[in-house]
């Protein structure tokens, strides 16, 4: 299976690209897992919230890898406890799915672009910053991973 994140964003502090590195080395040969930064849209001299997330959809959809199932990161989506993404997960590796997550821009997404997707989901109430979520959904589908193969590095 293959996972992608498609990220808004470049630049983000070193220990967010070692924590998702981390993680991501921890998958295995079963999870081929990526992340993919798309530029952000430069903010003002007349650009508009609708206007930069017009470009960056632009760019996230050309980054979107073929037959994938789609994930976007979004405020009003369905939030799994970690042993329901485990289960999604499973679903998805047996259904013979790729997945592709997309977390927004600064100013989030266009409607196209959610409903483009086959899934929205929350992974917090709160606002977080965009390293974080990085952090935070890496982390996760790691410990859904480690949920389908008896690992313990989760504990219920």
């Amino acid at each position: 299976m293959n996972i992608t994140v498609l990220a808004v964003g470049t630049k983000m502090p070193q220990w967010v690209d070692h924590a998702v590195r981390d993680y991501s080395k921890r998958f295995g040969r079963e999870i081929q897992f990526q992340l993919k930064e798309i530029k952000p849209e430069k903010r003002g001299a007349g650009v508009n919230a609708a206007q930069a997330m017009a470009a960056e959809e632009q760019r996230i959809v050309a980054a979107i890898p073929a037959h994938s199932y789609l994930i976007v990161l979004d405020e009003r989506g369905k939030a799994p406890t970690s042993m329901e993404l485990a289960d999604s997960l499973k679903k998805w590796q047996q259904q013979g799915d790729n997945l592709c997550f997309i977390i927004g821009g600064a100013d989030g997404m266009t409607t196209n672009l959610k409903q483009r997707a086959n899934m929205l989901m929350r992974l917090s109430s709160l606002t977080l910053p965009h390293g974080m979520v990085r952090v935070l959904l890496t982390e996760q589908l790691y410990r859904a991973q480690s949920i389908l193969h008896n690992h313990p590095y989760h504990r219920e």
